[in-house]
């Protein structure tokens, strides 16, 4: 449908980012050269454009930063008390406040998504996980009641983060490690560095004592060689569930202890009680935010039947006025998919729905010739046997399916391999607190979707991984 007006373009400035020509790797508080001299290219997902030269760590490198990161912690980091941590973790907080809009801008440019996101979710969770850390450092004594003696760190943190969230899984993953006084080795996605890199820059700003946190770029071979490194003590890994079974594989029968925060297949349930408009702001956030590149994405909705019609034709209304387009236009919804592997994925499964008979439905957009798109869709006709409604799309597809009764709603809710996330929308407080004790999910989202605070831990069960992130759980991974 046409639009009752358009939006003029309002395009974030890049003047405000240094992207350097090439990037080393930030090992025991500087940036160095990897020993074979490897190197890969960076490309901004929305024009194809090359970003930056950056390193490609190999074993060599991975066993210089976990050195490093050793040293760190023996001599230092956990010597240190408390309270003296936290003052590192108060400054990082402050300084990723300070430099905000330079990291918004710097994370749009490198994965794609659009710039208020990255300006009003990414960077201030972010800065919020440093700040809610930063308060537990001096206080772990009360973090985890009944346990024998003090909490003592665990040592080496071996990290590998995705791409869908760059900034963001960083501070979910180092905050609480350097909290409770072990040291780091992160290696961030190989198509998304930067933001990480640029941490290095902050955490030299915050003058953290060398080798506290280590950054190790790279592609899988430099993630598996950092999980296997026999001195990396604590293994925390957010991605595929593919790769976390095979991590799980290599550290089983080790001392590691390891987190996994996987994939997921979410669904929104809408109970006919529901406040339509706003369940249909929450599908809409659960599964075109990040264009749908979210681990708990909602990426099933489940309607009730009596208002499924009504329901579908306020989220097609709401779907055509979606602005897809430039990540650094602040007027953008729905920005660009964050490589060209994931968009060939995107593609297949939205293919599989077409020839199993679900019915595919977009608004016109005019998708940019340059770059890697994918309109927001949503399948209609879709059975619980179809590859839409059973795998991780991680793109802006939404399956729709209908129920019944509020029973029906659990089991199809249930019936997936996954159990990260989902939400549950009615106006009834009792509805939805007997749909969520019921549900296999870690985190279950009442009349909203996608929120998320330092204080409330998040993870999954089955194939969505095990342990927690967040809150005061998200310390235990850390302590022993």
């Amino acid at each position: 449908m046409a639009q009752p007006f358009d939006y003029a373009p309002a395009p974030e400035s890049r003047s405000v980012v240094d992207i350097r020509s090439s990037y080393g790797l930030f090992i025991g508080g500087e940036f160095v050269d990897p020993v074979a001299g490897r190197s890969f290219k960076t490309l901004n997902p929305a024009t194809e454009e090359v970003l930056a030269e950056v390193s490609d760590a190999d074993d060599a490198d991975v066993d210089r930063a976990v050195g490093a990161a050793r040293r760190a912690f023996t001599r230092v980091w956990s010597r240190m008390s408390g309270r003296d941590r936290s003052k590192y973790l108060f400054r990082i907080a402050r300084v990723l406040q300070e430099r905000g809009r330079e990291l918004a801008v710097l994370e749009s440019i490198d994965n794609g998504k659009p710039i208020k996101e990255s300006r009003d979710v990414d960077v201030p969770l972010a800065a919020q996980w440093f700040f809610y850390y930063a308060g537990w450092a001096d206080k772990l004594d009360y973090a985890l009641p009944g346990r024998p003696g003090p909490p003592r760190p665990l040592g080496v943190a071996g990290q590998v983060i995705p791409w869908n969230f760059p900034l963001l899984m960083l501070a979910w993953k180092i905050a609480p490690a350097l909290a409770c006084g072990n040291t780091v080795v992160l290696k961030p996605a190989e198509t998304t560095p930067l933001t990480a890199l640029l941490f290095a820059e902050i955490c030299q700003q915050a003058d953290l004592p060398a080798g506290v946190v280590n950054i190790v770029t790279g592609a899988g071979a430099t993630g598996r060689a950092l999980v296997a490194h026999e001195d990396v003590d604590k293994v925390a890994f957010t991605g595929s569930t593919d790769v976390g079974k095979s991590i799980a594989r290599a550290v089983a029968g080790t001392r590691k202890k390891v987190t996994l925060e996987l994939g997921g297949k979410g669904a929104n349930i809408v109970f006919d009680d529901a406040p339509l408009d706003e369940a249909v702001e929450g599908v809409v956030n659960g599964i075109f935010f990040n264009q749908g590149q979210v681990c708990c994405a909602g990426s099933r909705l489940l309607v009730q039947e009596s208002v499924a019609d009504d329901v579908l034709d306020r989220l097609k209304h709401r779907m055509a006025t979606l602005r897809v387009g430039d990540p650094l236009d602040k007027n953008t919804d729905v920005g660009a998919i964050n490589s060209a592997e994931q968009l060939t994925r995107i593609r297949e499964l939205s293919a599989s729905g077409d020839s199993e008979g679900a019915e595919r439905w977009s608004p016109p957009c005019d998708l940019p010739a340059h770059g890697f798109w994918f309109p927001p869709t949503i399948f209609t006709g879709v059975s619980q046997a179809h590859r839409i409604a059973r795998e991780e799309i991680f793109g802006p597809v939404l399956s729709v399916l209908t129920f019944r009764t509020p029973g029906e709603a659990v089991d199809k809710a249930n019936n997936t391999p996954f159990g990260l996330s989902v939400g549950v929308w009615s106006d009834k407080g009792s509805r939805i607190m007997g749909a969520a004790g019921r549900l296999r999910a870690g985190v279950v989202w009442a009349n909203t979707f996608n929120r998320f605070d330092p204080g409330s831990p998040f993870g999954g069960y089955q194939e969505s991984g095990y342990g927690r992130e967040g809150g005061r759980h998200g310390l235990a991974a850390y302590l022993r």
